[in-house]
């Protein structure tokens, strides 16, 4: 089979090579307009680029790393779908690991941002991996997602919801329904997420005036096992509380699965609220009131962030936030 050259895409799409060169190293810079008849042209011919030889000639590999802390967590699906569609149409291959970061060396990460193994990374929900390296390089192409970075420590770009205001708001909507004995289950003590979301809860007790107990903040470990141990201990106290506010939908499921086994009902006898809205919290028993993260659009927005660091874009913008959403099922009933 004969290769279709660049000239003969040129040609189809009625634009100069030279719009075609642009469009394959850098689709951004071409016209909306122009860059559809380049596609179609590509589509039609066939047309294959030499990805190896523009790498070659551009110094990338046009290849980065997602780092997670689990393939198999529901959260991540859709962020990894936007993220993936938004890397693609730019011309880029996905590399995934997971955040085991205990299993894989600091040095190890560097020295392939380095070496231009990958030609940046994307951390999601996860530490950045530099913090054992007091001169880690900040101008290395790296973003977080879905949690904020203490500058204290890093100065990487990252991409977000304000999980301050909406822990917050999510408080206050327990309030709202007569609820007084508000228990907040967290993730990982080291976790900024984790620290936000339990200061948002703070702020919405404080503005009710409502007493801050401390029994009624428990560590889930944003996992099954640990929401379960978790409600078992709030369930086992004196004065129970009424709602369970956990900081992911994973926890909270756990939590009205441990209710139910402890002979409870939810939302009759305890509410609960979970935090993501994840693919089952509509169709879990009672369906789950929870804090919706456009999971799409943190994927989305991460990797064009990335690429404006791997472009060398000036001023590229350090906290990115994107809305969240309080969305109402049937998990929590008024006290």
């Amino acid at each position: 089979m004969t290769s279709v050259s660049i000239k003969e895409v040129a040609r189809v799409a009625g634009v100069s090579i030279a719009t075609i060169s642009r469009y394959l190293n850098d689709p951004d810079v071409v016209r909306p307009k122009t860059r559809q008849k380049v596609k179609s042209a590509i589509l039609e011919t066939g047309y294959t680029p030499n990805t190896l030889a523009q790498s070659f000639r551009r110094g990338k590999t046009n290849i980065i790393m997602v780092v997670l802390q689990s393939v198999g967590d529901p959260f991540f699906t859709n962020i990894m779908q936007g993220l993936q569609q938004a890397a693609k149409e730019s011309g880029y291959t996905v590399m995934i690991t997971e955040a085991q970061l205990d299993l894989m060396r600091d040095d190890e990460l560097l020295a392939m941002m380095i070496s231009k193994q990958v030609d940046g990374m994307i951390l999601l929900a996860t530490t950045p991996p530099f913090k054992d390296d007091p001169q880690h390089p900040s101008t290395l192409p790296v973003v977080v997602g879905c949690e904020a970075v203490s500058i204290d420590q890093f100065d990487f770009p990252s991409v977000h919801i304000d999980n301050k205001a909406a822990a917050e708001e999510a408080t206050a909507f327990l309030i709202s329904q007569g609820h007084s004995k508000i228990s907040f289950m967290s993730g990982s003590p080291v976790s900024l997420l984790t620290a936000d979301r339990e200061t948002g809860y703070q702020q919405a007790l404080e503005k009710a005036g409502l007493p801050h107990c401390e029994n009624y903040v428990v560590s889930g470990d944003m996992t099954i096992e640990g929401a379960r141990k978790a409600t078992q201990d709030l369930l086992s106290l004196a004065e129970p509380p009424t709602a369970i506010f956990c900081a992911n939908d994973e926890m909270a499921l756990a939590a009205i699965s441990t209710i139910k086994a402890h002979g409870l009902k939810v939302p009759e006898d305890i509410s609960v609220m979970g935090f993501d809205d994840n693919r089952y919290a509509e169709i879990c028993d009672p369906p789950l009131t929870t804090i919706y993260q456009p999971k799409a659009e943190i994927g989305r927005q991460s990797f064009r962030t990335l690429k404006a660091l791997i472009d060398g874009q000036p001023d590229v913008q350090k906290m990115n936030v994107v809305p969240h959403q309080l969305v109402v099922r049937q998990s929590v009933k008024k006290h």
